[in-house]
């Protein structure tokens, strides 16, 4: 058991886009003599993502977008495709994902359900994720998404068939994690 966690010194390495901080703890275990470390945190805030579904057209929405990261990584092209995610700013996280779902995917929600919350990167990052399921159906269409231009988001809108993305799954083709667990969320609930 970790007890009598100290935080020592936190010293911010970076602030450009989020906070990248350098933090000295100290903690107990087990009542052994007191250890301390040291790790690069970063803290970008947390975020809400959702997979919209529809049963009657046995579809789901999904993005295709350029990431940097991935890129960097080995990702040849940098693309992935994802469900519609974004940052909570200062909303709450249904606010957030109505909002986000809006911008990215032209698509204006009735109604969202809280599916889970995870940590996406524990060892490292401090982020929270908001995981949500909707159904959609086209008559909640109100514009093509795509993002926001003044955010030089440059999304792309994919309505595809529930067993060609879960095929894409099992294939390896989808890595973006919470992609991956909303997907698996909703088969496991048999929602597609």
């Amino acid at each position: 058991m970790i007890e009598n966690i100290q935080i020592l010194s936190t010293e911010i390495l970076s602030d450009r886009w989020s906070i990248l901080k350098d933090i000295n703890y100290q903690y107990q275990k087990d009542g052994s003599s007191p250890q301390t470390q040291s790790r690069v945190v970063y803290d970008r805030g947390d975020g809400a993502a959702i997979l919209l579904y529809s049963r009657s057209r046995n579809t789901v929405i999904l993005t295709r977008q350029f990431r940097l990261p991935t890129y960097i990584n080995g990702n040849a092209s940098g693309m992935l495709l994802e469900v519609c995610a974004g940052m909570l700013d200062n909303d709450n996280p249904e606010t957030c994902i109505r909002r986000e779902t809006e911008e990215e995917t032209g698509y204006r929600l009735k109604g969202v359900k809280k599916a889970f919350e995870t940590y996406m990167s524990p060892g490292s990052m401090t982020e929270i994720l908001h995981c949500f399921v909707a159904e959609y159906d086209l008559s909640m269409k109100v514009s093509a998404g795509g993002g926001l231009k003044e955010e030089e988001e440059n999304i792309e809108v994919l309505e595809m068939d529930v067993e060609e993305v879960m095929e894409l799954l099992v294939a390896g083709e989808i890595r973006d994690a919470k992609t991956i667990m909303l997907l698996q969320y909703a088969r496991l609930n048999q929602l597609i």
